[in-house]
């Protein structure tokens, strides 16, 4: 890019470039994929391409969410549909150049078939069958027979030099027996039996008829806005980003809007902070421009410190072009100068790209002096977090910005008054900002209309644990618990039925599976004794104990309490020691409403969330297994002779 700063009319010549090849490869270059040998799969692809002289992009790119799959693979262009393939190797990967972009062959058991399904045939002819059974049990065998059905119906009506069929790695359909999709149609069956097969042939592929008693209409439960761009754009480069529409919404907020107007935007939109909170993004914004000050400030919150959560690192590694534009946006609404990234140090590849498109915006002008040409000036700079989890909280943020010991501080005053420095701060987590930059490229109404009514728009989960295809899964609000299990991620795992899911981390609560229906909402979650938290979502089976769970995560709290105040402290001490007293069978009956009562008194004391939270998993627990308690505890049936301990069953 020319090293000038940017105008307007340049920063739209992006957009209408479109792509810069008409074939490409995007390689899931995240942490995820990386450690599972997206280096080598990228490396493989490029000594390939340049040996074969083909005019071939390739690109690393983000995380597409498929965690379960890394490394992930996308390869399309301006004439070929866009195929997602996963458990790549470098095997593997040279395959896939040598046969896709030769004569279109592609490799069996690595597609990933598309869940925007389609309906109907048009005119263009069918070239691709993927097939997969999806039940347990050999489901690799049963789908070698169905592929082998198809090829040998193909023959018969000679067909097998124009189709060609292959195993899929995952169908997006799960406990459906075998399906088939057609590509390019995307007509995708399910259910399909060997008699099924000659129809699937004859009516389907030579004829253009589709088979309604087989099936699968709908799209894809998903919608991407704060993830849009993960898995698509190289996010090492800017002029990628701005191919994307980047920066667009920054235009329209700078050359169109006055920081009041931006601010009603959000309102609009409905937008919440997706830290956990909740709080709504436009009277945060509010709160903090109304302030009389010299100066304000934005920060970024991407101390993202749940066990099991990475969805604020996947956007930074992913997008950081989408959560900088979102800084800019909130910068220009409150009148702020300076912003900063508190990243935690654990986060090395975030860190790295986000440290680079600071770079890169300041060398085109999209940050510093006069940005766009509209007099409205702001830098941006990263902060490292040591990795304490209640840094994550606003207060114990700031102060570890400012160099002092990360803890928290009372509050009123909020940061919105009184923040970094004793200035008006906002502060918004990584998806806040991502989503913002999505909404101000369109208008708010546009993300007013995903979601429910009190929770609007998108959320993005990470769903780990005992669930088949563990992954990052963004939904409209209010999308059951159960779609984002069962008909995102395939359901329980190979192990034991699912019992129960936590959502919200260490702070969440347990959520056991006959409450799978309920929407993904704050307030559901609320009522359930859970929260949405930063949008961790874990899966638990019939072989987890639900005593083990609220010990491991208040075990969790405990270690990561800074301990400034008393309630949770001591707090969380008692209880932890109840819960191994219990664990070990020592405890009892009353032991339970002691454990209660603590509970009430961390809630209502505590100085910040960590403390007014962490006890969510164990109210949660006693709340719905409280029969697992009981079958541990002492009580007078079950004491020994001596007085001491329990007999054994």
């Amino acid at each position: 890019m020319d090293k000038q700063p940017l105008t307007t009319r340049e920063l739209d010549s992006y957009t209408q470039e479109g792509s810069v090849s008409t074939r490409w490869i995007r390689v899931g270059m995240d942490t995820g994929g990386i450690a599972a040998g997206a280096q080598e799969v990228y490396d493989t692809l490029i000594e390939a391409r340049d040996a074969s002289g083909l005019d071939i992009d390739i690109q690393q790119t983000g995380s597409v969410g498929l965690s379960y799959a890394d490394p992930v693979v996308l390869v399309g262009g301006d004439d070929v549909p866009t195929l997602v393939l996963g458990d790549m190797d470098a095997e593997s990967a040279r395959e896939l150049f040598a046969g896709y972009f030769r004569d279109g062959r592609l490799l069996d058991d690595r597609v990933i078939a598309t869940k925007n399904r389609g309906t109907g045939f048009d005119d263009t002819h069918q070239a691709v069958i993927l097939v997969k059974d999806t039940g347990d049990g050999d489901s690799h065998h049963r789908t070698t027979i169905f592929r082998n059905l198809i090829l040998e119906e193909l023959e018969a009506r000679g067909l097998e030099q124009k189709v060609a069929v292959y195993r899929a790695l995952d169908m997006g359909l799960y406990h459906r027996g075998v399906c088939v999709q057609m590509l390019p149609s995307r007509v995708t069956y399910a259910s399909v039996t060997g008699t099924d097969v000659r129809r699937l042939v004859d009516e389907s592929l030579r004829h253009g008829m589709v088979l309604e008693d087989l099936l699968v209409p709908g799209g894809d439960p998903q919608e991407r806005i704060s993830m849009r761009n993960c898995g698509t754009i190289d996010p090492s480069e800017l002029e990628s980003y701005l191919r994307a529409g980047g920066y667009q919404g920054l235009k329209r907020a700078l050359v169109e809007m006055s920081p009041e107007q931006v601010i009603e935007e959000l309102k609009t939109s409905g937008l919440r902070g997706r830290g956990g909170a909740g709080y709504p993004t436009w009277l945060k914004w509010k709160n903090t421009r109304g302030q009389e000050s010299d100066r304000r400030i934005v920060i970024c919150n991407a101390d993202e410190g749940d066990p099991g959560a990475f969805m604020d690192r996947s956007i930074l590694e992913g997008d950081p072009h989408s959560v900088l534009e979102g800084m800019l946006i909130a910068a220009y609404a409150i009148g702020a100068d300076t912003g900063f990234f508190y990243i935690r140090v654990e986060y090395p590849l975030a860190v790295k790209r986000v440290q680079k498109a600071i770079r890169q915006c300041r060398e085109a002008g999209l940050l510093g002096e006069n940005i766009l040409g509209t007099g409205f000036s702001f830098e941006a700079k990263v902060r490292f977090g040591a990795g304490a989890f209640v840094c994550g909280e606003e207060t114990a943020l700031i102060a570890s910005i400012e160099g002092r010991r990360g803890s928290p501080e009372p509050r009123p005053p909020y940061p919105s008054i009184k923040g970094l420095w004793g200035k008006p701060t906002s502060i918004n987590n990584v998806e806040t900002l991502a989503t913002v930059s999505a909404i101000l490229e369109h208008d708010g109404s546009w993300y007013a209309g995903f979601g429910t009514e009190e929770s609007r728009g998108t959320k993005v989960f990470a769903v780990t644990g005992k669930v088949r295809n563990p992954q990052l899964v963004e939904v409209p609000m209010g999308t059951p618990i159960r779609t984002i299990i069962e008909d995102i991620c395939g359901g329980a795992g190979h192990g034991s039925p699912i019992k129960a899911v936590q959502t919200g981390g260490p702070s969440g609560g347990v959520i056991p599976v006959d409450k799978m229906d309920t929407p993904v909402t704050y307030e559901a979650l609320l009522e359930l004794g859970s929260i949405m938290g930063s949008g961790g979502m874990l899966v638990m089976d019939e072989s987890d104990s639900m005593v083990d769970v609220a010990k491991f995560y208040l075990g969790f709290c405990v270690e990561e309490s800074c301990g400034k105040c008393a309630p949770c402290r001591i707090g969380g001490f008692q209880m932890l020691s109840l819960l191994k007293k219990i664990h070990a069978g020592d405890g009892m009956v009353a032991d339970l409403d002691t454990l209660r009562d603590i509970c009430v008194c961390m809630q209502t004391a505590s100085l910040c969330g960590l403390g007014q939270t962490a006890p969510n998993p164990v109210l949660s627990t006693l709340k719905y297994f409280e029969h697992e308690y009981l079958d541990l505890v002492t009580t007078p049936e079950t004491v020994t002779p001596s007085g001491k301990g329990r007999k054994n069953a």
